[in-house]
């Protein structure tokens, strides 16, 4: 693995003075992966999964699974005004907040507001939440199932409920109801940049849950080919947790 590294390093050293620079440098970082070898044995007890539209990356997990139930995190109820109760998924997706909440579909976007989030840095940002009875079918959505352990699952969840920001009291705090009003935005942590993507905010909550991903996970097809943590999850007409 020192031997490999060592070439990867001269190798990258070599793409830097041959003037591809950091296009070249994140273009090898997203076919690289952080992960070689996974553990023999490993406990594959909970199912999730991840979506993708070719640009931006979801996670769809259960209401409830593990210990860990998002009615005890999240007021369901807020979300949107369909009936919580049916909810047996939840979507959360993180992005700019300007850009995520102004642009009904990647057919309307502002090149003033898409310059904007990638060029500044401090970029404020908001979860996108949504529930499903099922898992959606929708055109153009690739859908990858992972198994995690109990342990891995519920160090996930945590870092989702840690990137609401909240109020002075604790609370989440909703923002806007999302263009199709069966949804909400909420004020989120951290700043959306060029390096700093909803893809790569998905590779960091994978990352904490031991799931390879590529070294810079800016993009969404490279993080969905790189998904693979040692369990096999083939997809189902109907998936379940």
């Amino acid at each position: 693995m020192q031997r490999w590294i060592k070439w990867v390093g001269w190798g990258l050293g070599i793409v830097a003075g041959s003037g591809l620079g950091l296009a070249g440098l994140l273009a090898i970082a997203a076919i690289t992966p952080r992960r070689w070898s996974f553990p023999a044995s490993y406990p594959c007890e909970v199912t999730l999964y991840v979506a993708s539209d070719g640009f931006h990356t979801n996670f769809f997990v259960p209401v409830q699974a593990a210990g860990f139930d998002w009615r005890q995190h999240l007021d369901l109820a807020q979300i949107a005004p369909q009936n919580p109760a049916t909810y047996r998924y939840l979507q959360f997706g993180w992005g700019d907040r300007i850009f995520y909440v102004d642009t009904p579909s990647w057919d309307q976007v502002s090149p003033t507001n898409a310059l904007r989030a990638l060029f500044y840095w401090q970029n404020t940002s908001a979860l996108f939440v949504k529930g499903y009875a099922t898992l959606p079918t929708q055109s153009g959505e690739t859908f990858q199932c992972l198994r995690l352990s109990q342990a891995d699952y519920l160090r996930l969840m945590q870092f989702i409920e840690r990137s609401f920001e909240t109020d002075a009291q604790g609370h989440k705090q909703r923002i806007a109801s999302g263009q199709d009003q069966q949804s909400s935005f909420y004020a989120a942590q951290g700043h959306y940049s060029a390096l700093k993507t909803c893809n790569s905010w998905t590779a960091d909550g994978l990352r904490q849950a031991q799931v390879n991903t590529p070294v810079w996970a800016g993009l969404a097809t490279p993080l969905m080919q790189q998904l693979r943590n040692g369990c096999a999850c083939a997809m189902s007409p109907t998936p379940r947790p």
